[in-house]
């Protein structure tokens, strides 16, 4: 029998109640921060960076976040060193979403690591599942981007405008399309 709760299901990855009543308070303490956030003046970056501080599990020094940024949770997203998204990103981190070293994304990206069941019934029930998403060191994701659970994008690569990312996508090359795929190394 299993004994997790539902939070621990969903960081392992197995099938869990999205509805739960302590998963649903922490996504309304991510999304007030991410409210607080998107309503700042825009040159108040002092206190911009503080918020993303506070809402994210891992941060380096350098990083910008254009407004406005949506998240679910927030603890699980990690981000390293000179991070720059543009407006509009969506990160949904049921699951840990991992950034490398100077990663730059495009405007209208998202990164999803939840999925729902195929099965009817469980759907349903607000039963969903969540894989990680780890993206690797000076990658470029351009403009209207989808990145979906469990994918890996290795360092060095880029993900052209508008891609549908999958799979997991090597170090090293240049991948688009729906679903992307390597176009070219680079």
């Amino acid at each position: 029998m299993n004994n997790l709760n539902e939070k621990e299901k969903m960081l392992s990855g197995e099938i869990y109640d999205a509805s739960d009543k302590h998963l649903i308070k922490e996504r309304n303490l991510s999304k007030d921060l991410c409210f607080e956030y998107n309503h700042l003046q825009p040159s108040k970056l002092k206190e911009r960076k503080a918020l993303i501080k506070k809402l994210f599990g891992k941060t380096e020094k350098m990083f910008h976040i254009e407004q406005p940024f949506y998240c679910d949770y927030g603890y699980n997203i990690e981000i390293g060193e000179n991070f720059y998204t543009n407006v509009n990103v969506v990160i949904l981190d049921c699951a840990k979403v991992t950034f490398g070293d100077n990663v730059m994304i495009a405007p209208n990206c998202g990164f999803y690591t939840a999925g729902h069941p195929f099965d009817v019934e469980q759907r349903n029930k607000a039963l969903e599942y969540a894989y990680p998403i780890t993206v690797g060191n000076n990658v470029w994701i351009g403009a209207g981007c989808s990145i979906l659970p469990g994918v890996t994008i290795g360092d060095n690569t880029v993900i052209g405008a508008g891609s549908v990312v999958t799979k997991d996508i090597p170090s090293n090359v240049l991948a688009v399309g729906n679903p992307c795929k390597v176009i070219r190394e680079i």
